[in-house]
């Protein structure tokens, strides 16, 4: 089966961030499971002249290509509900979405651009309790993995060459964690963007999992607010999967539902606050023995069941099923119809003066780079709660006069 990806090659678009986790992580995946892959490129925005550009673009390769299947993992309004319109009545194709940070975005984007795929997975339940409340029926549970190309069989303790690692970019409370276990007596070795190793490509990656006699993993995704009170969310993110699919023993904060993934204290080590995670590294370090059996039942368990095979074998299957409900395809893309929406995509004056309003603050506080981004973000703030889906069609206002900065 034909299946075209839509995500970006690299992090947030950016080559210099490195090659990104869909890319990597994804399209190999699907290749094993025997499909033939095509890649639309959708971060880097230096690939096309603006968002009507890039729409124009994949419906064009859609039309020639005529993919049985389009796998999106999309990241705000890049691509707009019309064009996902267009294809839905213009071709055969199945629109699967993988939705990421729904313990956050769900309000913000999942809820909204639902509707217009026919399958959409998410990795929280609780967002799949929101999605059912709502009437969206199309909502299915799944969860992030393992590449199971990368799989290493666990090192024993003695052979590893860091105590402590942690691969990810320095973000949010990272620095602070670290910092933390450091003051604490815990050296810990860092990778990624931000720290001063720096990024590593995706080989490098398994090598220091395996290589580790703990792998860290901090699943903290900011403050979020549950029935009017601001909380911490935590997050299973897919850290959780490769580390111990890596051979790593994984060290993690407890997000709910990982239970059913993983036995606590048998197949990873769950923490809840430094001066627990402080007490475990600790103890693991001096008692190797349970080290290695801790981290050989998790590679065994991931290894069974949490590869990108098993997550997307049923995933596709459903989306191949809901499509067959929708009439057929009868007459290609609407490219006419598809012009005249992009034609409204063009900003006009009172955008224009919007745009002045909301740059000169920011820049005069923050810089061009800088302040472009808080302009474009308080933007976006304002247009996803109160203009709603409009926020991710052509006329959203964000993406016509704040593309570069989106």
């Amino acid at each position: 089966m034909k299946i075209l990806c839509l995500f970006g090659q690299h992090n947030y678009g950016d080559p210099k961030r490195g090659l990104g986790y869909e890319y990597t992580n994804f399209i190999p995946a699907l290749k094993r499971l025997g499909h033939e892959v095509l890649f639309f490129e959708s971060l880097n925005k230096s690939c096309y002249q603006d968002y009507a550009d890039m729409n124009r673009q994949l419906l064009q390769m859609v039309e020639q290509e005529k993919p049985q299947l389009i796998f999106f993992v999309l990241m705000t309004y890049e691509i707009w509900r019309e064009t996902l319109q267009l294809i839905r009545e213009g071709s055969d194709a199945a629109l699967l979405h993988w939705a990421t940070d729904d313990s956050w975005k769900y309000e913000q984007f999942s809820r909204l651009m639902a509707a217009e795929f026919d399958l959409y997975a998410t990795t929280y339940a609780s967002a799949m309790a929101k999605a059912k409340k709502e009437g969206l029926n199309n909502f299915i549970l799944s969860q992030w993995a393992a590449d199971s190309s990368r799989m290493r069989p666990p090192l024993k303790a003695e052979a590893c060459r860091y105590p402590v690692s942690f691969v990810g970019s320095a973000y949010g409370n990272r620095q602070q964690w670290v910092s933390d276990l450091k003051q604490h007596g815990i050296d810990v070795e860092t990778f990624g963007f931000g720290w001063p190793n720096g990024a590593v490509d995706a080989e490098d990656v398994v090598k220091i999992m395996q290589s580790s006699q703990i792998s860290l993993n901090f699943g903290d995704s900011g403050v979020i607010i549950e029935k009017g009170k601001p909380v911490r969310s935590r997050q299973i993110k897919a850290r959780v999967f490769e580390i111990p699919g890596a051979g790593g023993l994984l060290a993690t904060e407890d997000a709910d539902g990982q239970e059913n993934y993983y036995l606590p204290g048998k197949e990873l080590i769950l923490y809840g606050g430094i001066d627990e995670l402080v007490e475990k590294i600790k103890y693991l370090l001096s008692h190797p023995d349970q080290r290695d059996a801790i981290a050989q039942a998790g590679y065994a368990r991931t290894k069974t069941e949490h590869s990108y095979e098993a997550r997307f074998k049923p995933l596709i299957e459903q989306a191949l099923k809901r499509r067959k409900v929708r009439a057929e395809a009868k007459c290609g893309i609407d490219f006419n119809r598809f012009e005249r929406i992009a034609k409204s995509h063009r900003p006009h004056i009172f955008l224009y003066l919007l745009k002045f309003i909301l740059l000169t603050p920011c820049v005069m506080i923050w810089g061009k780079q800088r302040g472009s981004r808080a302009a474009r973000r308080c933007l976006f703030e304002f247009s996803w709660r109160f203009l709603a889906k409009k926020t991710y069609s052509a006329t959203g206002w964000a993406g016509r006069i704040f593309y570069k900065y989106s």
